[in-house]
Formats: C-alpha cells, sequence, structure tokens
C-alpha cells in the first residue's frame, strides 16, 4: 500500500503558495491546452444548474428500476437541452442530483443564449411531468439556477499525474448551484437568475415579445447571502407548450 509522505506534502503545499501565478484577462476562454499549473484566466462566464428537490426520496424509492429510469430519462434530455457547440459551451456535466452547464458569455446576446435555455428547460420539466403522470409515477420538482460573472478559471489536480480539472473561482458557478436550490421551493417558481444575469438578458428578451417582458418576473431581495436582488419567473416555450397540452 502506498503511504502518503506528509514532509513532502508540507513543501508541496508552500511552493505552490509561494509560486507567482499569470493571470489574463480574456474575451472567451482559451482551449484546455493553454491551462498550465501556473497560469489562470479571467472571463465573463454564465452556468445554468438544475437541482432535484426531495431527491432522497426519489434515490431511496423501493423500485430502483423505475428510479433508474426516471432519472437516466431526465437527465439525459437536460443534457440535450444544455448542450451547445464547444465555442459557447465550456463544461456540462452531473453533480449528485444537479445537471449542469458552463458558457462563454462575453456579450448579452450569449447571455440570452443562457436564458432561453432556461425557459426550454423549464417546459421539458413540464412536458416529462406530464409523461410521468400519465404513467401514473409521482412528477420530478426542480430548481433551475442561472448567474453570470467574470471569473477566474484555474487548473487543479496533481502536477505530473493525468489527474486534473477546471475549477471555476467567483460567482456564476456557485449563485447558479444555490439560486437552483430556491427554485420551486415554498412560493418559487422553477426559475430563478441572478441580477447580473437578469440585466444582461432582458433587453434582448423584450426584443423577441410584444409584451412587457419584466412583468414576468418577480424581484426577491436575498437576506440569506450576498447575492442581493435575484428574479424568479415561471416562463415557458409558448409552441413547445402548446405541443404538450395537444400531444402529451
Amino acid at each position: 500500500m502506498s503511504e502518503y509522505d506528509y514532509m513532502q506534502g508540507k513543501n508541496r503545499v508552500e511552493s505552490i503558495l509561494d509560486n507567482y501565478m499569470r493571470i489574463e484577462e480574456k474575451e472567451k476562454l482559451p482551449s484546455d491546452g493553454n491551462f498550465t499549473f501556473e497560469n489562470g484566466y479571467r472571463t465573463w462566464l454564465t452556468s445554468i444548474f438544475i437541482d432535484i428537490r426531495d431527491s432522497s426520496v426519489l434515490f431511496t424509492s423501493e423500485n430502483q428500476e423505475e428510479t433508474a429510469k426516471i432519472i437516466r430519462a431526465f437527465v439525459s434530455e437536460l443534457i440535450e437541452i444544455l448542450r451547445d457547440d464547444d465555442d459557447f459551451m465550456l463544461e456540462i456535466g452531473i453533480r449528485g442530483d444537479c445537471v449542469y452547464a458552463i458558457y462563454n458569455t462575453p456579450t448579452q446576446r450569449d447571455v440570452y443564449k443562457c436564458a432561453d435555455k432556461t425557459f426550454y428547460a423549464n417546459t421539458f420539466i413540464n412536458m416529462f411531468n406530464k409523461i410521468l403522470i400519465n404513467r401514473r409515477i409521482n412528477p420530478i420538482r426542480a430548481g433551475i439556477g442561472m448567474s453570470t460573472g467574470k471569473d477566474l478559471v484555474i487548473k487543479t489536480g496533481r502536477k505530473g499525474v493525468r489527474i486534473n480539472e477546471k475549477v471555476w473561482v467567483g460567482k456564476a458557478v456557485t449563485e447558479a448551484s444555490n439560486l437552483s436550490s430556491l427554485g420551486d421551493k415554498g412560493e418559487y417558481s422553477r426559475l430563478m437568475y441572478s441580477s447580473l444575469s437578469y440585466d444582461n438578458f432582458i433587453d434582448k428578451l423584450q426584443e423577441v415579445s410584444k409584451d412587457n417582458v419584466r412583468l414576468w418576473f418577480h424581484s426577491i431581495r436575498d437576506s440569506m447571502s450576498d447575492m442581493g436582488t435575484i428574479y424568479n419567473s415561471d416562463i415557458l416555450k409558448k409552441d413547445f407548450n402548446k405541443w404538450i397540452d395537444a400531444n402529451v
């Protein structure tokens, strides 16, 4: 059995803490090949998290085969909604009972593209739940959180071995995760947005709608964290939702 050399461990920790790290400002995050253990990039990112409510009840169901099919179908379609071309989408994955995606968003149009994905995800959950109800299966509840920030991205892991990942340091990922935990809870609808996300997509959303889209959102002063004002909504894709009513 390999034993941990704690004396060398202390030296490695202090070496990393003492090292100079070069941080570059980028409009878009470069490819993975540009990352080293000595640099980092700060850029505009938007993150979406979709968090299943009461997942412990679902995952401990006695009918494990049925639960496995529900989770597989739910996660598979959310990934289909969230995925995009590599220049826009930086990472997509699953964390326990969450599906998440992180995007390059240097422009307001990019942030609006992310918001549009959350509208599709919200509508999809309605379709998914209708399918489950038709099969006499309890529907799923989920919160959808989205946040935008100019964040730092670094490569972490163990230098010299093939165990390394990018880590997102800043608000975009953390806030999206926190916001998703609020959606579809209590009086809140599924969709939750940080103020920076809202401010960057609301004008684009207004351009594609004849209605006053600001009335579709309920502003909330978050006193439990440092997120400030956040926005809650239940926007659905109209044609998609009509199709659900007629065909599911």
